[in-house]
């Protein structure tokens, strides 16, 4: 059976520009991401971010860091586990601020993983129990950041796999399909749900995904059981251009 075409993403063009043109790679058409064997491979090879680093926390962009070299950013909802996806991710216990009350990180707060590369937080949404202007500017500004940052190679998006696509999930969905940016979604939480449950949920969440941004890819993330960190790992090394697990800074 002929493998299925899946479009990946290089960076070109100016602000109004698209910003991104797709390229074919050719995967086995039950690939929903990239090579599973090849990130079994990758796995022992080291973990690059765990010298990843607070940098800053500013409420919009005009006090971002320097918009050059390349940075991902990770959105969604208040409650969805983004901190501790963020922990997991780069094997660090408190590099994220994990609060009781989902909502609470109301800036855009940037990490820098290397002198040029940098994973961002953005404001959580639609869970704080915040006015409805606090949430209006956080929405302005997670747009704005998302549709003029030229550094801005990827965007995790992260949803409970029990509660996926909800209306915020769809409108950045509808925000990165539009700036042309690759998008990769985890399905959070998935230790709480039975595998079979789990997996049903992952396809049919993959299915509606098709309609929302074609080539946005997907998987199930525990941050309980650390499972699905190596292939999220490996779509960050593919967007940040982060191979050699040596490149870090020291």
């Amino acid at each position: 059976m002929p493998a299925k075409k899946v479009h990946f993403y290089t960076r070109h063009g100016a602000f109004g520009q698209p910003r991104w043109r797709p390229h074919g790679r050719q995967v086995d058409k039950n690939t929903t991401l990239f090579n599973i064997r090849q990130v079994a491979s990758n796995a022992g090879m080291g973990n690059p971010y765990q010298q990843t680093r607070f940098l800053l926390g500013t409420p919009d962009t005009r006090r971002a860091p320097p918009d050059r070299g390349a940075e991902v950013a990770f959105a969604g909802r208040s409650n969805a586990g983004k901190s501790s996806a963020l922990n997991t991710i780069t094997g660090q216990r408190s590099l994220a601020r994990i609060s009781k009350a989902p909502g609470r990180t109301r800036e855009i707060n940037f990490f820098q993983v290397t002198d040029d590369r940098r994973l961002v937080d953005l404001p959580g949404y639609g869970y704080a129990k915040v006015s409805r202007s606090t949430k209006t500017d956080w929405q302005k500004n997670i747009a704005r950041y998302l549709e003029t940052r030229h550094s801005l190679c990827g965007v995790i998006l992260l949803m409970d796999v029990r509660h996926p696509l909800k209306d915020h999930d769809r409108q950045v969905l509808a925000w990165c399909r539009a700036a042309g940016l690759p998008t990769h979604v985890l399905l959070t939480k998935a230790d709480k749900l039975k595998r079979g449950p789990a997996s049903a949920t992952l396809h049919k969440t993959q299915e509606l995904l098709t309609r929302l941004h074609p080539h946005a890819t997907i998987q199930l993330f525990s941050s309980h059981t650390r499972s699905g960190t190596d292939t999220v790992q490996q779509v960050l090394n593919e967007w940040l251009d982060l191979k050699d697990p040596d490149n870090h800074p020291t």
